[in-house]
């Protein structure tokens, strides 16, 4: 094992020149098993390609940021031609536009403790071709001016040359992330799609969109990691088109992070800011776990355990592109501030799939252990299936939520429509009639020790089960 020093391959470190050459050079240059390192020193790069068996460390000191095509002579790597594209966002179906890309590789690794700067990168992406376009954009965002959409979702030829990922990896094997912080990730800060074997360990990422995205994947474990994404969510398992198969995310676990949704930038200088109410959707802050949207392939042996919600939406289960979800368990969950629901699960019919995708189900979910405090009162946990598709086999086990209060008494006569191809967010439904659980369509609901009070009076029911046996 060699020690390649990529100031021995040219690079200045100075924060001005352009180190893109040579910090290629002295990747191109390792042989299997030998490590290039970024020593201290500000590096400035468009896009750079992993090597199998070559590992990259970023040292004490190193500042790895990403160029600006506006500000800097040179572009990112063209996004590669998908014709799987019709089905996810840009951003999903694209690996090469990044700042790092690891592509087609094997035993590869990014090591800390430096520091990952997107500072050159965009946050932005067209979304999906898909002629159907139901449940595309959030309900919260049907008063967005036809500018402002614009802006959030601009035309694929505005993204030439740009770079909007900081780590892409696409059907790759035996990879590691660990020790080292992603400031302003673009994008994604971490995009994985097709990886077996994946561990991303002790990451900080203080990111301007999402963090870690692990699109069917298999053999995944996330561990330690402190993820704060006010604009979108933080640590979210997908399962895309993007390889044009129904590929599953399975085995994954996901155990003692942090997420949440401070201000942008400010878990990372410690402030842990609290100006910004709203993401771009409208809806209050993100910086949450999540299973889906993008749902056409399955999720199966997911362990969330030991996770910590702070200023955040609350966990997410959501298929609705025909993909099952099953035997999931989270477990040992402290939640702080929570903006919308603490609990959410929805089967949907979205169905934003090649023809002939049907709903796919929800079953055999296990919750326990939780306790969720400061859950502003607007939604109740929801577990919502549909009529045809209910979730099957739901346990609540020793949750207790503590929520706000306030409700009045006129949203419990309101009547809310079944949305059944709608994108999936908890205030689809509007104010919830019941304040702490609202269930619709459900086999096999049991509920353990199940504790909800308010700090406040709400005049709402607890509860509110339509559809549903109990187990």
């Amino acid at each position: 094992m060699n020690r390649l020093n990529v100031r021995d391959f040219g690079a200045a470190g100075d924060g001005g020149t352009l180190d893109t050459a040579a910090i290629q050079a002295a990747i191109d240059a390792a042989t299997p098993g030998d490590i290039v390192f970024l020593p201290s020193g500000h590096y400035l790069s468009f896009t750079l390609a992993l090597r199998s068996h070559v590992h990259v460390s970023l040292e004490a000191g190193c500042v790895l940021e990403a160029a600006d095509p506006a500000r800097h002579d040179g572009r990112y790597e063209a996004a590669e031609p998908n014709p799987f594209d019709l089905y996810q966002d840009f951003g999903h179906s694209h690996w090469r536009n990044s700042l790092i890309h690891a592509i087609g590789v094997e035993d590869v690794s990014i090591s800390g403790p430096g520091l990952i700067d997107g500072r050159g990168l965009t946050r932005e992406g067209p979304g999906s071709r898909w002629r159907k376009q139901a449940g595309e954009f959030p309900l919260s965002m049907q008063g967005l001016s036809a500018a402002e959409m614009a802006e959030l979702s601009p035309e694929v030829s505005a993204m030439a040359g740009l770079g909007n990922k900081a780590i892409a990896l696409c059907r790759a094997r035996g990879v590691r992330l660990q020790d080292f912080t992603i400031l302003r990730g673009g994008h994604f800060a971490v995009l994985a799609t097709g990886v077996d074997d994946l561990v991303i360990e002790n990451l900080l990422i203080d990111s301007n969109r999402d963090g870690i995205d692990i699109d069917g994947c298999r053999r995944v474990t996330v561990r330690g990691c402190r993820v704060n994404t006010p604009n979108d969510d933080a640590i979210v398992l997908k399962s895309s088109f993007a390889l044009g198969a129904r590929c599953a995310t399975e085995d994954v676990v996901i155990e003692n992070c942090q997420v949440s949704g401070f201000d942008a930038g400010t878990l990372y200088d410690g402030t842990r800011g609290r100006i910004q109410m709203f993401s771009p959707d409208r809806d209050r802050v993100t910086g949450r776990i999540k299973i889906g949207t993008e749902s056409s392939g399955d999720f199966r042996r997911i362990r969330i355990n030991g996770c910590t919600f702070e200023r955040s939406r609350g966990l997410a289960l959501e298929t609705v592109d025909g993909g099952t979800i099953e035997d999931v368990v989270a477990s040992n969950l402290t939640m702080r501030e929570i903006t919308t629901a603490p609990i959410f699960l929805r089967l949907g019919a979205r169905l934003r799939a090649p023809e002939g995708a049907a709903p796919g189900a929800i079953r055999n979910i296990i919750i326990r252990d939780v306790t969720a405090e400061g859950i502003l009162p607007d939604y109740a946990a929801l577990i919502m299936g549909l009529p045809a598709h209910p979730i099957e086999d739901v346990t609540l086990d020793n949750v207790r939520l503590v929520y706000d209060g306030g409700g009045a008494a006129a949203d419990v006569a309101r009547q809310s429509l079944e949305l059944e191809d709608a994108y999936p967010e908890p205030s689809m439904f509007g104010r919830t009639p019941a304040y702490g659980l609202w269930a619709r369509h459900v086999r096999g609901l049991t509920l353990k020790g199940f504790s909800v009070t308010t700090t406040t009076p709400d005049a709402r029911p607890q509860t509110l089960f339509e559809d549903v046996t109990l187990g």
